[in-house]
């Protein structure tokens, strides 16, 4: 009797082991790497994305877009790549490293010159930036990132690039935005994004318009080396979609399309 009761338990368990492993999936990951002036809007967009996608975690490396080309360029395990330049975007894929199948441009966004809000300077415009009593500016390195070169073809459109006191390059324009709300620099150029996230810390002194640098124009698309394909071109068409443009216009991208 005894030896009847173990085999049925032995059995029930074996049925409750079958059970789990159907409703148990093995949890997947994609890594997103991207401009990190898209990361408030990116991270909520993956949030979303996740809910829709049981099982799925959005993983998300965000940096200056010259620093995620190197690390794509040297083997890191990317799926998807988002950029805030098409030179950048362009770099990899001469290298074909990414599926230009997938690629296309999704958001444009405006450069623009901020300084603190505790600031008592008078800044109005990108030619005060030779005034004497302004010491220093803040900008993303021209090398790596973006948005410091579109600052540089924006000082040089209106000759102010030669005259600058001392010029702080920045990591990042995150880095920027950080050094203007601190008050550490006389100003700094960002984007309009970065811009309304610290509103209550900065004020916008000068839009720089089109004609004075590249458009700012975003691209993203797979990288080929993804071991993920399917989830990484529906992380992108999340992009193209009416529900992720939504929350990209929230934060002040403009659409491409």
């Amino acid at each position: 009797m005894l030896k009847k009761s173990l085999l049925w338990a032995a059995g029930c368990l074996a049925v409750l082991a079958a059970a789990g492993s159907v409703n148990t999936q093995p949890s997947k990951e994609i890594t997103v790497s991207a401009a990190i002036s898209l990361k408030n809007a990116f991270e909520e967009i993956g949030n979303l994305f996740e809910s829709q996608n049981k099982w799925v975690k959005v993983v998300f490396n965000f940096g200056a877009s010259g620093d995620l080309v190197k690390q794509i360029e040297g083997g890191a395990p990317v799926d998807v790549f988002a950029s805030a330049a098409q030179k950048d975007m362009d770099q990899i894929d001469t290298k074909g490293l990414i599926d230009g199948a997938t690629r296309f441009n999704f958001v444009k966004n405006t450069v623009v010159l901020i300084q603190s809000a505790a600031s008592t300077l008078e800044i109005k415009g990108f030619e005060d930036l030779l005034k004497p009593e302004i010491k220093m500016i803040s900008i993303g390195n021209p090398q790596t990132v973006p948005a410091g070169k579109y600052a540089q073809e924006a000082f040089t459109h209106f000759k102010v690039w030669e005259g600058i006191n001392k010029l702080i390059l920045a990591e990042n324009v995150r880095q920027v935005l950080d050094y203007v709300t601190k008050n550490e620099v006389d100003a700094g150029v960002v984007y309009a994004t970065d811009a309304a996230f610290q509103a209550n810390k900065i004020k916008i002194v000068a839009t720089a318009p089109s004609g004075s640098h590249k458009p700012v124009v975003y691209p993203v698309a797979m990288v080929k080396s993804s071991k993920n394909e399917a989830l990484a071109k529906a992380f992108i068409t999340m992009l193209k979609a009416d529900e992720g443009m939504n929350i990209l216009k929230k934060y002040g991208f403009e659409g491409d399309q």
